[in-house]
């Protein structure tokens, strides 16, 4: 019985997966708080599609794929910004019409070119085939997304709840709006290789909405949604070995279990309080 519990963790890739998962369910956590209270949920899934062109011209240039994905994130969130503020259209709108229109883009670029890079790969990750330069890559950019929000979380929630009073007391608006877009750009960069571009949407998302769930509290919000998405990482890749499913849905799916379980209990606490 422990030999068939302890299976999994003969396999490097295994092992691998695991690491990768610790490493990025950090970052994509810290991030899913301020992206859920900010109300940007639609903007990590506008940048998490928009990468698809600059993954593909990065390969047509033959430089790193990770610094395509990067810029074209930024461009995508900056986008977004000038046109959102330079017209009577809502924010949610233009996110829909500039990612839907730049993954479009992205998908016409890659029918044009000859590649032994599978579309799949892309789009939904290849966990158990994750090197150790992705490790070391993804390490890299979860530490520096990490340490700057952990010192800058009073600042970047302040921005958050009250943008207008954070200008008022002297705070950097433009650099924490803009800072918050870089990291959440670095940090589906970071998780492209694991999980892909449509399923990195749920790792920005799920976390927070949880944590939001379970505490009202955003100093408890941020341990909460880290605690809670490597548990469901760890616990998502660990059972996919045994159901023979690919890794990265099935941590989505651990994820939205966990979700459902916390939405029932804030309801009855809701109920049993009125």
């Amino acid at each position: 019985m422990i030999e068939t519990l302890l299976f999994p963790f003969q396999f490097a890739f295994m092992n691998n997966a695991f690491m990768m998962m610790a490493i990025i369910a950090v970052p994509t956590s810290l991030l899913s708080c301020f992206l859920v209270l900010k109300g940007w949920s639609l903007m990590g899934d506008a940048i998490s599609h928009a990468v698809l062109p600059g993954i593909v011209i990065a390969f047509i240039l033959g430089i790193p794929l990770l610094i395509g994905a990067f810029v074209a994130g930024m461009i995508c969130a900056l986008s977004t910004g000038f046109l959102a503020g330079n017209s009577r259209v809502k924010q949610d709108t233009v996110m829909g019409v500039v990612f839907s229109g730049m993954f479009g883009f992205g998908l016409v670029l890659y029918t044009q070119i000859t590649t032994d890079m599978h579309l799949d790969h892309i789009l939904f990750g290849n966990m158990l085939g994750v090197s150790v330069q992705d490790l070391l890559t993804a390490g890299g950019i979860a530490a520096v997304v990490a340490v700057i929000i952990l010192a800058k979380r009073r600042e970047f929630m302040l921005h958050t709840f009250d943008p207008v009073q954070a200008q008022a007391v002297g705070l950097q608006v433009g650099w924490l709006h803009y800072g918050l877009l870089a990291m959440i750009s670095l940090t589906i960069v970071a998780t492209l290789s694991a999980v892909g571009i449509i399923l990195a949407i749920g790792l920005l998302i799920a976390p927070g909405a949880i944590a939001f769930l379970i505490t009202k509290r955003f100093a408890y919000m941020l341990p909460i949604a880290v605690g809670v998405t490597v548990f469901a990482g760890l616990t998502g890749v660990y059972a996919s070995f045994f159901l023979d499913s690919a890794p990265a849905p099935t941590v989505i799916l651990v994820l939205t279990i966990i979700f459902i379980a916390a939405f029932i209990r804030a309801n009855l606490k809701m109920r049993q309080a009125a």
